[in-house]
């Protein structure tokens, strides 16, 4: 039996969010007042947000991705991204997964760990240690 994955305290999730939506918000060269005005959102609630005080509604989440001019689900795509800090060639793999059958998967993952053990097996001047 697998062991529940385990997931950071919501406090800390928030405060990812929070930092999240600021760089958004930064990228996009606005203000708080700014994103406010075009999410129609407080400032307060958009500092409040930032700052990780409360997890926001799916209303204040979709008033936020207009703001941002984003879909809902870039913006939670991006998040994880952000939060597990997945690379390209990471978000490439997990794309070339994704919507795959349980079969496919289990297939995929025995020989990724089958060729990531064969490379291992190589020190960096291409000795081969014993596997």
């Amino acid at each position: 039996m697998t062991e529940p994955k385990s997931t950071p305290p919501l406090d800390s999730q928030r405060a990812a969010f929070g930092k999240h939506i600021r760089q958004l918000r930064k990228a996009r060269g606005m203000t708080q007042e700014q994103l406010a005005e075009r999410s129609g959102l407080s400032a307060d609630t958009i500092r409040r947000l930032e700052h990780g005080a409360f997890s926001p509604s799916l209303d204040t989440i979709r008033k936020l991705t207009g703001g941002l001019d984003l879909l809902v689900s870039t913006l939670f795509e991006s998040f994880e991204s952000f939060e597990l800090q997945i690379d390209d060639a990471s978000r490439e793999l997990l794309g070339l997964l994704a919507g795959r059958a349980p079969g496919v998967l289990a297939f995929a993952t025995n020989v990724i760990r089958t060729l990531l053990d064969e490379l291992d097996a190589f020190d960096v001047s291409g000795t081969v240690h014993d596997v």
